[in-house]
């Protein structure tokens, strides 16, 4: 069933057409709240969130966006509100915690690079979180989220124009911040990219 035509009878107050919609938009809106948070139960608290606003609010889309557009912005607001109530303080799952046993030299090395990998995502994740929340958002809503320059435009009512801008801004700091300390990781090559 297309998109437009499950909004209408989830309008109508179809509870299936509705639950289509959560499937389909589900892991979108869980994987950018879990960029943010970086906490699985945290991310799957605010999708739930996110999609109870939605249902609400359900009555007062007219479709002058595409529905994903309208939900990610009902996702930008809604995380951006718990980060500002949360302090923006870290949190950290015990299940991201990974148990690490060293039988051989081989699975040591493995190791190493694993660690080595996670320090880099640690350290550039820190470095976005620093960033000014206007190019932290871009940065996510493009580089991990995927969502198209248009899709931006529309989620944050910027033009495109800024939205090009703001996140060549934004890489450009997030390089110019990283390139020291990714320089002692092994990871210079990949801030050359984009």
């Amino acid at each position: 069933m297309e998109e437009k035509q499950l909004v209408r009878l989830a309008q109508e107050g179809r509870q299936d057409a509705f639950e289509e919609l959560v499937r389909k938009f589900q892991p979108k809106v869980f994987s950018m709240a879990l960029s943010f948070t970086r906490n699985r139960e945290a991310a799957d608290d605010l999708a739930q969130e996110v999609f109870l606003k939605a249902y609400l609010a359900l009555p007062r889309f007219h479709g002058k966006s595409g529905f994903g557009t309208w939900l990610y912005r009902i996702s930008v607001n809604h995380i951006k509100d718990h980060l500002r109530k949360k302090g923006r303080a870290k949190e950290v799952s015990l299940d991201d915690v990974r148990e690490i046993t060293f039988s051989d030299k081989e699975q040591a090395e493995r190791a190493e690079c694993e660690r080595e990998t996670e320090a880099r995502r640690t350290l550039v994740q820190r470095f976005v979180e620093a960033l000014p929340e206007k190019y932290r958002v871009i940065l996510t809503l493009r580089d991990v989220q995927g969502l198209p320059y248009e899709d931006i435009s529309r989620v944050l009512k910027l033009s495109p124009g800024t939205v090009d801008s703001r996140l060549h801004r934004a890489r450009r700091m997030l390089r110019t911040r990283l390139a020291p300390h990714l320089a002692g990781l092994g990871g210079t090559h990949e801030l050359s990219q984009g």
